[in-house]
């Protein structure tokens, strides 16, 4: 995004600042919620009126048919449409019209049942299964390859030979064979959006797994989920019909497919009694398609804006600094033989950090500095609790103002991140769930983690938005990750990490992304925040420029091993270790400057 600021805007290097003789920046339009915007949609207008339509009529069919739907006259038999009969009548003299309205209740509840069956076991299966993972996802990934294996048809056919011809015990048996298409559909994409880094971010925040599924998981999965809703009831309305058109159905019930069946065998004598049936299936299952893909539309359409908060509030108190616990380990956050290994296919298991000692205090910042794939972000990571799939502490110790945090419950673990500890991570734009203005993502911690109510939470987001030094923040709350820039984001980030007043910031690599401009804005906020808030910061990075710029002490990391600690002074000037001092020789500020660049011709030529 562009970073061209007007030349009386703050130089906070933010998008949210309209760019040179742009005037002031507009704020987005709201279109309204997906109901209006479904409305508008004249395809899924018109088939949400269809289908109300249909179910009312269903729904009310004791009031709206005209005669009983079994009653017969053989005097009336193969009517054609008028009187008393407004469609004509069936071969045993009984009204089509009658049928057609008590067979969409038997026909439609069927459905609904199986569509119910389907939904209650796949989605939440699914959800557990993609975003846990381990052994139930094996489990149930075997059980659901065994069932969607099965012929449905025949499966159907051989529970009406031993439950008999109950609808509603072949529809339950039809919608556990459905059940697979949700749970794989849900399963494939939770698997794919727990490892977004704005998840990991989530959890760092506080939030429950359970508040995270609801509130991240679940808006990508809805739409896919709103299409495969429609295409499982239009399959199980037309397996309902088949099977009743086979003659496999209880007879005594009106159905669709049993009028179909009768129509069939009379259709050269009269062929119009094929249209009425065929119409209802027709017209259900078309404005099922169509609604579910307009309603998929409306939700997934961001463009409405929700209401910014009005009032303001004072600036939060600044955390007291921990005290040490022990002369030996510092009292905020001290990692003692840390040693973190990834398990392998073949069950062993490799370590990626060995035996790491670290320790930082309340009121200082330590860099943890060293070229990637040292181990850093592995040792970050063990201390938030938040490995990636397949890791886990091996040994050693880490304690957070003297509790030990290795194999602390999640829960507990929970309570830690977001209050104790905060984490400010790289790549700010992938960080933020698109899905979600910036105004929601900063309250939901305060609501949740703090329990302040929604008007209190938006009067904080507020004031945390001017902590970080970002312009107008009233109309920033409003806006998606989308719509700011790259610096806007990180400090989003930061006021994010410092809404619940934190005592240790976990940083890593926070200028990574950032170009050199708006680097040092975010360094120069880390270290006013640290300063006035007692903070204790862990700072991961390979930069040894931002090392020498912020932190008061240092630790060089080489291939998961702490090889040399001290003061920022002692290391930079006077390195011990071949490896910190072969990073301070890579360093090309004092490299002297490459010759100019000359074509083949004339280097032979001064050669």
């Amino acid at each position: 995004m562009s970073e061209n600021l007007p030349a009386d805007a703050p130089p906070a290097g933010l998008s949210g600042v309209p760019p040179r003789g742009a005037g002031a920046a507009p704020v987005p339009v709201r279109r309204g919620g997906a109901v209006r915007r479904l409305l508008r949609n004249p395809l899924g207008a018109f088939s949400a009126a269809v289908l109300l339509l249909l179910v009312a009529a269903v729904a009310l069919a004791p009031l709206l048919s005209p005669q009983d739907p079994a009653a017969s006259s053989l005097a009336d038999a193969f009517a054609g449409p008028g009187g008393a009969h407004p469609l004509g009548t069936d071969s045993a003299g009984r009204d089509i019209l009658s049928r057609l309205l008590h067979g969409g209740r038997n026909t439609l509840g069927g459905a609904l049942i199986a569509l119910g069956i389907a939904l209650v076991l796949g989605v939440p299966c699914g959800l557990y299964a993609g975003y846990r993972g381990g052994w139930f996802d094996s489990a149930a990934g075997w059980v659901v390859n065994l069932v969607m294996a099965l012929p449905a048809m025949v499966v159907l056919l051989a529970s009406r030979a031993i439950l008999g011809p109950d609808v509603w015990a072949l529809m339950t048996v039809l919608g556990v064979l459905a059940a697979p298409s949700f749970f794989r559909l849900v399963r494939g994409i939770v698997a794919g959006v727990r490892k977004e880094l704005y998840v990991d971010a989530a959890k760092v925040s506080g939030l429950s797994d359970l508040r995270i599924v609801a509130r991240h998981i679940l808006i990508v999965v809805r739409g896919p989920v709103i299409i495969q809703v429609a295409l499982v009831a239009g399959v199980a309305i037309g397996l309902q019909a088949g099977l009743e058109f086979l003659g496999v159905g209880n007879g005594s019930a009106p159905t669709w497919g049993a009028m179909l069946n009768e129509a069939f065998q009379n259709i050269q004598r009269a062929p119009l009694l094929m249209l009425w049936p065929g119409l209802a299936l027709g017209l259900t299952n078309a404005a099922l398609v169509l609604l579910a893909g307009a309603l998929r539309d409306g939700l997934e359409d961001r463009a409405g804006q929700p209401a910014a908060p009005r009032r303001r509030a004072t600036g939060t108190a600044p955390a007291a600094p921990a005290p040490d616990l022990s002369a030996g380990r510092a009292g905020l956050l001290s990692v003692r033989g840390l040693t973190v290994a990834y398990a392998r296919p073949d069950g062993t298991g490799k370590e990626v950090v060995h035996g790491v000692d670290l320790d930082v205090r309340a009121g200082e910042i330590v860099g943890l500095v060293g070229e990637s794939g040292s181990g850093k972000t592995q040792t970050a990571f063990a201390v938030l609790g938040i490995l990636p799939e397949g890791g886990r502490v091996a040994g050693g110790s880490i304690t957070v103002k003297g509790q030990e945090v290795v194999g602390l419950p999640e829960r507990a673990h929970r309570a830690l991140r977001g209050g104790t500890v905060a984490y400010v991570p790289q790549e700010p734009m992938s960080n933020l769930d698109p899905a979600f203005t910036i105004g929601s993502q900063l309250t939901e911690p305060l609501r949740h983690v703090l329990g302040l109510s929604r008007r209190e939470a938006a009067r904080r987001a507020v004031d945390l938005l001017r902590l970080v030094e970002i312009p107008h923040p009233e109309r920033v709350l409003r806006l998606y990750p989308h719509e700011i820039s790259g610096g806007m984001a990180q400090r989003v980030l930061i006021a994010g990490a410092m809404s619940c007043d934190p005592e240790l910031l976990i940083a890593d690599e926070p200028t990574t992304a950032l170009d050199v401009r708006v680097q040092a804005e975010v360094l120069d906020l880390l270290r006013r925040l640290q300063k006035d808030r007692g903070l204790g910061v862990l700072l991961v990075t390979h930069d040894l420029g931002v090392v020498a710029d912020l932190c008061d002490r240092v630790a060089v990391m080489n291939a998961g091993r702490i090889v040399e600690t001290g003061t920022t002074e002692q290391v930079l000037r006077a390195p011990e270790d071949p490896y910190t001092q072969a990073l301070l020789d890579a360093v090309l500020d004092e490299a002297p400057a490459r010759a100019p660049w000359q074509p083949r011709e004339a280097r032979s030529a001064t050669a």
